[in-house]
C-alpha cells in the first residue's frame, strides 16, 4: 500500500503564487543583462494547444529602466495578498518567474500603463495609482485591453494608450497651450426664441 504525503499548500505553487505544474499562469523573465529588456508571457499551461487556444502570447517587453521603477510596487502589492493565504512572498529573481493567473492580469496593466512613460518618476506615479486600484479592477481593465490590443506588438493601440493616460497625469507630450476665453460684460439672458 503506497503511503499519502502531507502536502502543504505552500509546496503545490512557485513563484508569486503560480501552480507548480501545468496551470494556466503567467511568466516575468528577467534576463540576467543589467540593460536587457523584461519579457511578460501569459501560458496557458496544459489548455494551451487546444481548440485553437495558443500555448503562450507575449503580452509585453518593457524596458528594465521602466521595470525597475514598477517592480516593487507589485512586489509588495502581491506578497501582502500571498501572505493573507500564508503563502511565501517571492522577490523578483533574473530568470523566468512565475506568476499566478489573476496576478499576471494585474501586472500587466501596470506594465501596459508604464511601457509609455516618459521618465522613471513618471513609472512610479503610475504605479502609485496602479496600487490604489482594486484587483477586481484590474481585471477588468486587463480583460478590456487584452480583448484589443494585449499582445506586445499592440504598443499603440487603444486600449493600452488609455491605460497610460488613466494611471499616469494624463499629459500628452506637445499638448498645445489652451487659449483663454475672453471675459463677457454684463449678465447673461439666454434668448430660448
Amino acid at each position: 500500500m503506497s503511503q499519502t504525503k502531507n502536502v502543504k499548500p505552500a509546496d503545490l505553487v512557485e513563484g508569486f503564487g503560480a501552480a507548480a505544474f501545468g496551470a494556466h499562469i503567467f511568466r516575468v523573465e528577467i534576463p540576467a543583462a543589467a540593460k536587457g529588456d523584461i519579457t511578460i508571457i501569459e501560458d496557458y499551461g496544459f489548455k494551451g494547444g487546444d481548440n485553437g487556444v495558443p500555448q503562450r502570447e507575449t503580452r509585453l517587453v518593457l524596458p528594465r529602466r521602466f521595470w525597475s521603477a514598477i517592480a516593487e510596487t507589485a512586489r509588495k502589492d502581491f506578497a501582502a495578498r500571498l501572505k493573507a493565504k500564508k503563502l511565501a512572498s517571492p522577490r523578483w529573481t533574473t530568470g523566468d518567474n512565475k506568476v499566478d493567473r489573476m496576478l499576471g492580469k494585474e501586472l500587466c496593466v501596470l506594465a501596459w500603463a508604464a511601457e509609455h512613460a516618459n521618465s522613471v518618476d513618471e513609472c512610479k506615479a503610475i504605479a502609485a495609482k496602479w496600487a490604489a486600484l482594486k484587483p477586481e479592477e484590474r481585471w477588468w481593465l486587463f480583460s478590456q485591453t487584452a480583448a484589443e490590443a494585449g499582445l506586445a506588438d499592440d504598443k499603440d493601440a487603444g486600449w493600452r494608450k488609455a491605460l497610460y493616460h488613466a494611471l499616469s497625469s494624463g499629459k500628452a507630450e506637445n499638448k498645445k497651450p489652451r487659449s483663454i476665453r475672453p471675459a463677457e460684460d454684463g449678465p447673461l439672458t439666454p434668448q430660448l426664441f
